[in-house]
């Protein structure tokens, strides 16, 4: 009886540790997520935005930028992630634990702010190109259901159903792959600009630079990942924070690591093909200012078709639908775990009513801007800014804590990992310098 038991509790202990190796490997698809989902909602409409308007100012000049960005944002976001994964709390969770709260306070209420902005220049791309595909409804009303469509999934749908039906969302960003199909792109310069970095000593060039590093390296998504770790471990009875389980450690990082390694390869991919279709098209046209990622889809119509332009909207819908449920949930895990509420999207909405509350009102306020003529592309300078501000110390105190023994225990990162995240630090660090410089200068 008692060797029964003794083997039953081995399959256990077995079972609990296998989350990407051992006799019971699953799929990719099910080892795939919150590293998946951050990665895709990186190329939400403010970034593609961003990526169009690269191109076409500088064509082919600033592919090597997304080859920079990669492994910058693979580190920083697997610390997020196992920062999570191994404490059972999300980054505002351990800061208020381990850090003065005056500093919380601030970090979160800048997230909060640029996080709203970021979700109404979103919501306001979305309309107008689905106005741009079926000219009928006001832009007040697309933006009111779309609006209603990310509120209202993340309050009434269970977290495993919801998580799924963004991993679907992220299928959506193929279509910027398709739309090179259609466009005739000069490969040689392609290559040329992503092996060769070419630099300019201009305002401009290096304001598009620090935009492309802003946007690819945001503190929202450092949040959603360690918060998903969080979900992720509660949802599966059979996981436990690795502090309390350590068995669980390797399938668990090596799960994190490919996780999020292929979710930031295919964010800088889809960002590539985006920089590429307007470089091989709009920038040979000689049309060198986008101001949206609508207006790119309209520009790109002429030149490359009426498909490739019905595909780059659609494409500006779906990642909508994927970005501002993570921008407004990011923001409510942030505030959730500052305030020392109950928060989680595993949670019922009666259990964790200001959690769910804080979503709905980031998503109202991002909409609201909209409707009283906010200038989403004022909006997205200063979601820029703020998150620049933001970025920095929340990175710095990342490398902190996952290397402090008294929040991570024995699964303080490694050396390695220190030199990549604190070098990440550093870049960002100078581009935000640089970045705020130059939006100043360009203001005054």
């Amino acid at each position: 009886m008692r060797t029964a038991k003794l083997s039953s509790n081995s399959k256990l202990t077995q079972h609990r540790a296998s989350e990407v190796v051992g006799p019971s490997k699953p799929r990719l698809g099910k080892v795939l997520g919150p590293g998946l989902i951050a990665g895709a909602s990186d190329d939400d409409p403010s970034g593609i935005a961003t990526y169009a308007q690269a191109g076409a100012q500088f064509g082919f000049e600033l592919s090597w930028t997304l080859v920079l960005t990669y492994p910058l944002m693979v580190v920083v976001q697997a610390i997020s992630a196992r920062i999570g994964r191994t404490t059972g709390r999300g980054i505002a969770g351990n800061l208020r634990r381990h850090y003065p709260k005056w500093l919380l306070q601030i970090l979160v209420a800048l997230l909060f702010i640029a996080n709203t902005l970021n979700i109404g220049a979103d919501l306001g791309a979305m309309a107008e190109a689905t106005r741009l595909l079926v000219p009928l409804p006001p832009d007040w009303l697309c933006i009111v259901g779309y609006s209603t469509i990310c509120t209202a999934g993340q309050v009434f749908f269970k977290h495993t159903r919801y998580a799924a039906i963004l991993k679907w969302l992220t299928l959506t960003l193929f279509a910027y792959f398709a739309v090179l199909f259609f466009v005739k792109v000069p490969w040689i310069k392609f290559l040329h600009g992503l092996m060769i970095p070419r630099l300019r000593l201009d305002r401009d060039f290096w304001l598009v630079v620090i935009a492309i590093l802003g946007t690819t390296i945001s503190p929202y998504l450092f949040f959603w990942q360690a918060a998903q770790e969080v979900e992720d471990t509660k949802e599966h009875p059979q996981r436990e924070p690795l502090r309390d389980e350590p068995t669980q450690a390797r399938s668990a990082l090596a799960r994190i690591q490919l996780d999020t390694v292929v979710g930031m390869g295919l964010s800088n991919l889809v960002a590539l093909a985006i920089l590429v279709a307007a470089a091989a098209t709009l920038s040979a046209a000689g049309i060198h200012e986008v101001t949206s990622a609508a207006q790119a889809a309209l520009a790109l119509k002429p030149m490359a078709g009426s498909f490739a332009f019905a595909i780059f909207a659609i494409g500006i819908v779906g990642t909508g639908l994927l970005a501002v449920p993570v921008l407004a949930g990011s923001a409510a895990y942030a505030i959730g775990e500052a305030r020392g509420w109950p928060v989680g999207l595993t949670r019922p909405p009666l259990q964790a009513k200001a959690f769910y509350s804080a979503i709905t009102v980031a998503t109202i306020l991002g909409a609201l801007g909209n409707l009283f003529s906010v200038s989403p592309l004022k909006a997205l300078v200063w979601a820029a800014v703020i998150n620049g501000i933001v970025a920095v110390p929340v990175m710095a105190l990342l490398m902190l804590m996952s290397g402090n023994p008294r929040v991570m225990g024995r699964f303080c990162i490694s050396k390695p990992w220190k030199i990549l995240g604190w070098t990440a630090t550093a870049v960002m660090g100078a581009a935000t310098v640089a970045f705020i410089v130059a939006t100043v200068g360009s203001s005054s």
